[in-house]
């Protein structure tokens, strides 16, 4: 796909919209002075950009110029028939990059951004990326495959799916207030902004998108993107994360990139980046400043 073919057809002050090759329109948030370093935040499903509130505001107030798009089909980005995988994702994240011209940039990627960020490094950021830091995020794969034994099954796929064409509103409700943020384990207080949060997020993008995004972020092989990334990267996960299983995703990441650091953090659930939000941006940057 030719990133170079890319307009804008709409920008302000902190934000704006560019087009990709396919004519979708992205929205994205610039924070921050124009020549500081760039941080590149890829949020999960189903959400937006507004996911990384607490880390865009936090580098901001670190002197660093943050960004956050929303994902095609999701928050405020035009919601399409098509193009509902990671090929596209990395293609659309890489036409926001090519815009604002960011080079020497740290990529972060939580859950599916986790792979969007894998996909477009590996395949766009050559020249451009310094590093990446994978949260709770899904590569190499999650789904059950010969290849992948300790894959979830499809029908746990089958049933998100099955759930989401039901009452969207309300499986998202059950997603934040449960396993999300693992709201649902007896010693965890549950924060209902929190979970509003959530659900706002999602049903702001669109019910076509979300539906084809489980098929993206659970059947997507990332193996051989991971074998060739060359920049250093952190891999951190929670172990109680209900959504992306450690056993079969980070310590799998870590191995198969060239320069990773391994975090495993105890008892930290997969929203872990809202909920324990004052570890993880330490981390974060003790990470990016070196």
């Amino acid at each position: 796909m030719n990133v170079n073919s890319i307009t804008t057809t709409s920008e302000k002050a902190g934000h704006g919209y560019v087009t990709s090759m396919d004519g979708t329109r992205i929205f994205y948030k610039d924070w921050g002075p124009k020549e500081a370093q760039p941080i590149v935040f890829h949020h999960g499903w189903p959400l937006s950009g507004d996911d990384w509130d607490a880390q865009m505001l936090f580098f901001l107030g670190k002197g660093y110029r943050v960004i956050a798009h929303d994902r095609r089909g999701h928050g405020r980005s035009e919601q399409v028939g098509g193009g509902h995988d990671m090929d596209h994702y990395a293609a659309d994240v890489a036409a926001v990059v090519e815009h604002l011209d960011l080079r020497n940039a740290v990529h972060i990627g939580h859950s599916t951004g986790g792979g969007e960020a894998t996909r477009y490094v590996a395949r766009y950021g050559k020249g451009r990326v310094l590093k990446l830091v994978l949260i709770g995020a899904v590569p190499p794969i999650m789904v059950k495959t010969p290849d992948n034994p300790g894959g979830l099954p499809t029908e746990a796929f089958d049933g998100y799916r099955a759930a989401l064409a039901s009452n969207r509103a309300q499986f998202y409700y059950d997603v934040a207030s449960g396993p999300f943020y693992s709201f649902n384990r007896p010693a965890t207080v549950a924060s209902e902004p929190i979970i509003q949060n959530w659900v706002r997020q999602g049903m702001m993008g669109a019910a076509n998108a979300h539906y084809l995004g489980i098929k993206a972020f659970s059947e997507t092989d990332f193996t051989e993107d991971l074998k060739t990334i060359e920049v250093p990267a952190l891999v951190l996960h929670g172990d109680d994360d209900q959504v992306v299983p450690i056993e079969n995703s980070a310590p799998l990441s870590a191995k198969l990139l060239k320069n990773a650091t391994l975090k495993i953090y105890k008892g930290l659930p997969h929203g872990m980046v809202t909920t324990h939000a004052d570890i993880i941006n330490l981390d974060l940057l003790r990470f990016i400043a070196v």
